[in-house]
């Protein structure tokens, strides 16, 4: 698949890097992996000299080991013996950038904590000695946002105050996605780019991999997922298992309860027969990888809350493949394309209800968005978007069929609403498949 967007994160990169060239610069990028993000700089900095690190989860006399031989490699540094400790490879390349200037791009940087955590310290002490004096862009990247913003902004942190840019890489929006599938299939309809957004969340990793098969509809989609060599099958294993280390199986147990529904506190608790709170907790501020969510506008303290994965894949994953891993190994994967299948159109609507927050959010003029339901969770409205300078809003009910949208519900439950919306001019409206592309 062809480069796609990412023209305002390109632009960020490059300037960063030209203003290296006189001052050293110090850029956190943050995303989740598959995003793009050595995608993104290996383009932004074509014919630029620059070194990749990957900090993979192994000691670090093995990591220096292999660090040791790109550094030699890339900028013909002697390295004489056996380096045991990355604090020396580190002040041997702030050294060298004093009379070189070169891009460091360090990969995974958050698990430099598992190596070894006095690492952060190191660089913190050579990032302050040679920083002054050296010509260099570094740049480190990671995949966990909530232990990044801890390295980075916690103050108690040695790296906090070093950074000079950050900025986190997102997956791809709405807009992109129609335009990656209008260029790999013209002829698509609602229902190909609702899959797409479902299956990939614009993730670029997993858009590449489905529109270089070829698969660019709602039926081709779904049969990549399920065919036996589709590394998607494992993805979500892949990804996790190791980050939650020996409470992988419980970890997995609340979100596939999540991804099927069960989206309160006491309706996990009661179904794994133990407080999920520490785990709801871990999963939200370690790994972000669940949301709460609150009814827009709730007040302070309200205990009306619904959990929720941010992530579109995961929630398929943890939805439709996880639970059927016995059949997997089975190799039943025609019989699990079949149940994906049917079940899709139920499942779909309410990630269609999440598209049309990203995409009201992305394009049009408003600084809220999201849906409501009260204390009993019920009068449920699908999408409010609210605009707190003009005060104006939109309220709309979601439904695949436009003939289902009922108007007059929608009506009184605007009625309905608690006084804070009072505030705003709402109007009301019906969105479907047919307003994908509004």
């Amino acid at each position: 698949m062809k480069f796609y967007n990412r023209e305002g994160e390109m632009k960020l990169i490059r300037q960063t890097e030209e203003r290296s060239r006189s001052t050293a610069c110090f850029t956190a990028i943050m995303g989740r992996r598959r995003v793009g993000k050595t995608t993104l700089l290996r383009k932004a900095l074509e014919g630029k000299k620059y070194i990749y690190l990957f900090v993979s989860r192994t000691s670090e006399v093995l990591l220096c080991d292999a660090f040791k031989r790109e550094i030699t490699d890339t900028l013909s540094i002697p390295i004489y013996g056996t380096p045991t400790r990355f604090r020396d490879l580190f002040e041997l390349l702030m050294q060298h950038a004093a009379s070189e200037h070169f891009t460091l791009i360090i990969d995974e940087f958050q698990d430099f904590d598992r190596v070894n955590p006095s690492i952060f310290s190191d660089i913190q002490n050579m990032w302050d000695r040679y920083s002054p004096l050296a010509k260099i862009n570094f740049i480190v990247c990671g995949s966990i946002y909530s232990l990044m913003k801890h390295i980075f902004e916690d103050h108690k942190e040695p790296l906090f105050g070093r950074l000079t840019s950050k900025f986190v890489l997102k997956p791809f929006k709405t807009s992109v996605l129609i335009e990656i599938l209008r260029d790999y299939n013209p002829a698509y309809t609602p229902d190909d780019l609702l899959c797409l957004y479902t299956l990939t969340g614009g993730v670029a990793k997993y858009v590449t991999l489905l529109m270089d098969a070829g698969a660019v509809t709602l039926e081709t989609m779904i049969d990549f997922v399920t065919q036996p060599d589709s590394p998607l099958l494992t993805e979500g294993r892949d990804m996790l298992v190791q980050e939650f280390g020996r409470d992988y199986s419980t970890y997995f147990s609340i979100l596939q309860l999540i991804a099927s529904g069960y989206t309160r506190q006491g309706e996990i608790d009661g179904i794994i027969g133990k407080n999920s709170g520490p785990y709801l907790n871990n999963l939200s501020e370690g790994y972000s990888l669940i949301q709460r969510r609150l009814p827009l506008l709730s007040k302070p303290g309200t205990r009306n809350l619904r959990w929720y994965i941010a992530d579109n894949f995961l929630n398929f994953w943890f939805r439709f493949i996880y639970p059927h891993q016995s059949a997997i190994e089975l190799e039943k994967y025609a019989e699990l394309n079949t149940y994906i299948k049917s079940h899709y159109v139920q499942y779909s609507g309410g990630m269609l209800e999440k598209y049309f927050r990203d995409r009201v959010a992305e394009t049009t003029n408003v600084t809220l968005v999201g849906n409501y339901w009260d204390s009993k969770g019920e009068n449920e409205i699908d999408l409010i978007a609210l605009n707190d300078f003009e005060k104006k809003g939109l309220i709309a009910e979601v439904k695949r069929n436009p003939d289902k949208i009922n108007y007059t519900l929608l009506a009184q439950k605007m009625a309905n609403l608690p006084k804070e919306f009072s505030k705003y001019s709402l109007i009301q409206k019906g969105l479907s498949l047919d307003d994908m592309e509004m």
